[in-house]
């Protein structure tokens, strides 16, 4: 058949028309059974989108055009509905908008409470501007914009319980679809007062139907009867009920565990804060001027508490099941009151820190806590507490042990007393210390030899220089 073909080319002056007249000689069921209805139908939607349906069958399908001649009316690939869809879906406004979700809030937290919004519908935020606080067991955690735009909507409300990944806000990369009015709470409280009247209303002519009865003349009503143990409450008006925060909740709960836990027992002592004192008054500005930071009371009593604990490790000890654990690092926890709440920040290896690094850290952590800032990871372990009720004008208490510690060191306030010194009496500046231990593993001798160890460290700073 070759031969045949050859020849015919040879002769004719139509190369083209020959080969296809052969092909439809030859093997005309072939080319009709390739292409079925489904694939006609492929074939049709290819035309739509090439233009010119001529040149493609005769280029692709040879001997087989006769069947595409009802798609060769389709030419331009502009006015296909289909193709029209397709870039309305993809360029559109499928990447204006972006979702501020809550962020990861660390292993021991699963959930929060959404306090507050920082901002309201339609205003500008930049990248990584806060929008939402989100209140947890220990810290505030702001939601932040994943993108510089407008709020179109808040998807979660105040007071809502959100865990990481819940969607918070929809962002606006360009302002569209922004919606003005933002309900409140507020406005549907002050809407809710008409209702109330209208109920009263409707009450009222129901009380004035009832019958009143006369009464006789010349009686008068009887004064009201009160038992003798009836007490007189206030009225309800005068009272706010206020919900409790999620971290005053976590606080009540660790401090109620530690009482059901531990066997709390506090012991007490007195230090005369002379020396600290005029060591603090000698080296200030001194001080100040090398590293920065003020020279303070709370370094010299962490480092009173490094030493004492060295002294005693079963202080810095722990009961595990049946099990004491003995921690062979000294991380001190610092009790700081914030508006919010009780937080107690870390300093990480006291035992390698001098003064001047203390205060720094100090320093920070107390600011962290006190706006809000403060971290999972800056609050999370801690081997031992020290709290400073002085601040406050505390003369003595007795702290509860901040678990899973086994102790804590409560400093106060100093008082110029009258003391007995060298056979004379003569004012001295003095300060109550006290510290709560868990009697279950510390016993009392420890628990007073490690307080009276702080005692002679406040009183004498020298004896951390010679280590005795």
């Amino acid at each position: 058949m070759l031969g045949v073909l050859r020849r015919k080319a040879i002769s004719s002056a139509s190369f083209t028309s020959c080969v296809r007249k052969s092909l439809h000689t030859v093997r005309p069921a072939v080319c009709k059974s390739r292409i079925p209805s489904a694939a006609a139908e492929e074939i049709s939607l290819l035309t739509r989108q090439c233009g010119h349906v001529r040149n493609f069958n005769q280029l692709v399908l040879p001997g087989c055009s006769s069947n595409l001649r009802p798609e060769r009316a389709v030419t331009n690939l502009c006015s296909s509905p289909i193709l029209s869809n397709w870039s309305r879906t993809f360029c559109a406004n499928s990447g204006d908008t972006v979702d501020a979700v809550v962020p990861y809030m660390g292993e021991s937290i699963s959930d929060g409470t959404l306090a507050k919004f920082l901002k309201n519908v339609g205003d500008r935020v930049e990248i990584d501007e806060p929008i939402a606080q989100i209140e947890t067991d220990k810290v505030t955690i702001d939601v932040t914009s994943p993108e510089a735009g407008v709020i179109q909507k808040f998807v979660a409300k105040e007071g809502d319980t959100v865990e990481p990944g819940n969607k918070v806000a929809i962002i606006s990369k360009s302002g569209e679809g922004v919606e003005h009015v933002v309900p409140s709470e507020k406005s549907s409280e002050k809407v809710a007062p008409p209702a109330e009247d209208k109920k009263e209303e409707k009450a009222k002519p129901q009380v004035e139907s009832t019958p009143v009865k006369e009464k006789p003349k010349g009686s008068s009503p009887p004064p009201p009867k009160h038992s003798p143990t009836e007490l007189q409450l206030p009225p309800k008006e005068r009272e706010r009920r206020v919900p409790m925060t999620r971290l005053r909740k976590r606080v009540a709960t660790r401090l109620k565990d530690s009482q059901n836990t531990f066997a709390l027992l506090t012991t007490f002592n007195e230090v005369d804060m002379t020396n600290l004192m005029k060591l603090r008054s000698d080296y200030k500005d001194a001080f100040v001027e090398k590293h920065g930071v003020k020279l303070g009371f709370m370094s010299g009593f962490v480092k009173a508490a490094v030493s004492a604990l060295q002294n005693q490790p079963i202080v810095n000890a722990v009961i595990d099941g049946d099990d004491i654990i003995y921690r062979d690092y000294i991380d001190i926890s610092i009790a700081v009151g914030t508006p919010k709440g009780l937080v107690v920040p870390v300093i990480r290896n006291a035992e390698q820190m001098n003064f001047a690094e203390i205060e720094k850290t100090i320093n920070t952590l107390a600011k962290k806590a006190n706006d809000g800032s403060i971290s999972i990871d800056e609050m999370a372990g801690g081997s031992f507490t020290i709290s400073n009720g002085g601040v406050y004008g505390s003369l003595i208490s007795t702290p509860i042990i901040n678990p899973p510690q086994s102790a804590i060191l409560g400093m106060h306030s100093i008082v110029s007393r009258p003391m007995v010194v060298g056979g004379n009496i003569v004012p001295r500046p003095m300060m109550y210390i006290a510290l709560t231990y868990d009697h279950r593993l510390i016993d009392g001798r420890e628990a007073v030899f490690f307080l009276r160890r702080i005692k002679d460290v406040v009183e004498d700073p020298r004896r951390l220089l010679l280590d005795v």
